[in-house]
């Protein structure tokens, strides 16, 4: 299973022998501390078993030598502003041996076939979310939102999507008066927004891997966002994180307001959760892996179904 690390405090990234080696700056800088404990205060992490790194400090220092090598091996890289949210994400181009191929699939997918996997995506996100409500709010009415589910058309013509997310916001946090979902909008939105960034570098990296273009969406078309193809991917995921946020609410240790280490780690347990997909449990940042390789051979005709994961 593939390891998300994230550095939120000043450091040194650099690569030796195939291992990423993390050094601190108050050791490095020290110049009464002998060569022997300086070697010894180092971390070291195999590089083959990174998929997630997050760089959430502005005086962390990163070898060129590193970054290659995390991309040779399709490793996600995030840097986060000045407000600690992610802002950046470092991708391999070169992601599959017979990427030129796979592109020539997605790109010759045809419109009628988009929409019917639009159709697919909406209907498995719904179903997610009636699960998020069935489980986190159980006086919660849900048999409409199965009905939504199942009532998906091509294209989602009916923007059954919109009905269902206006219902789920509006009942997912009862124990906060008013809330509204939004980029901008109150806690636990700030929750939300870390915990989507981290599942949209999950899927964006699987995409890469499965030699498919992020931008290149089935849905989302905003000529503005690199990244329209993970968009659509992730959206039967994001429940996933409304999850993790309900439990981080529900164990009442942390105050919100602000999105410190801590609720980050929490955060950042998001690719290691267990999810069902394809009748069997499996982490989060594989079940990604398993749908984006079943798009794949929907664009080339080998299944006529993504698959999707049930909360």
């Amino acid at each position: 299973m593939k390891r998300t690390l994230y550095f939120g405090n000043p450091a040194y990234l650099s690569m030796r022998n195939g291992q990423m080696v993390l050094r601190l700056p108050e050791v490095v800088k020290n110049d009464t501390l002998p060569e022997d404990f300086k070697k010894s205060a180092e971390c070291t992490f195999p590089i083959e078993d990174l998929g997630v790194v997050i760089l959430d400090n502005k005086q962390i220092t990163i070898t060129q030598g590193l970054l290659e090598r995390l991309m040779e091996n399709n490793c996600a890289v995030i840097t986060c502003d000045s407000a600690r949210m992610p802002a950046g994400l470092f991708l391999p181009l070169d992601g599959h041996s017979v990427q030129s191929e796979r592109f020539k699939a997605q790109i010759e997918c045809s419109k009628p076939l988009r929409k019917q996997l639009w159709q697919q995506t909406v209907a498995a996100k719904i179903a997610n979310q009636e699960r998020v409500l069935s489980k986190y709010v159980p006086d919660c009415e849900t048999g409409n939102m199965r009905v939504w589910a199942s009532e998906v058309k091509s294209d989602d013509a009916d923007n059954l999507e919109g009905r269902a997310a206006a219902y789920y916001w509006r009942n997912l946090f009862p124990e906060i008066k008013d809330f509204v979902r939004g980029r901008e909008g109150a806690p636990p939105n700030n929750l939300l927004n870390y915990g989507y960034a981290i599942v949209r570098a999950v899927v964006a990296r699987s995409l890469v891997g499965t030699g498919l273009l992020p931008t290149l969406g089935i849905h989302h078309r905003n000529k503005y966002n690199a990244y329209c193809l993970a968009d659509d991917i992730m959206e039967p995921y994001r429940p996933v994180v409304d999850a993790t946020v309900k439990e981080i609410l529900a164990a009442r240790r942390w105050n919100t307001d602000e999105l410190t280490t801590e609720l980050k780690r929490e955060l950042l347990s998001i690719p290691i959760r267990d999810v069902k997909i394809g009748g069997k449990m499996s982490p989060l940042m594989a079940a990604v892996d398993t749908t984006t390789t079943s798009l794949y051979k929907c664009y080339s005709g080998e299944l006529r179904r993504i698959i999707y994961p049930e909360m």
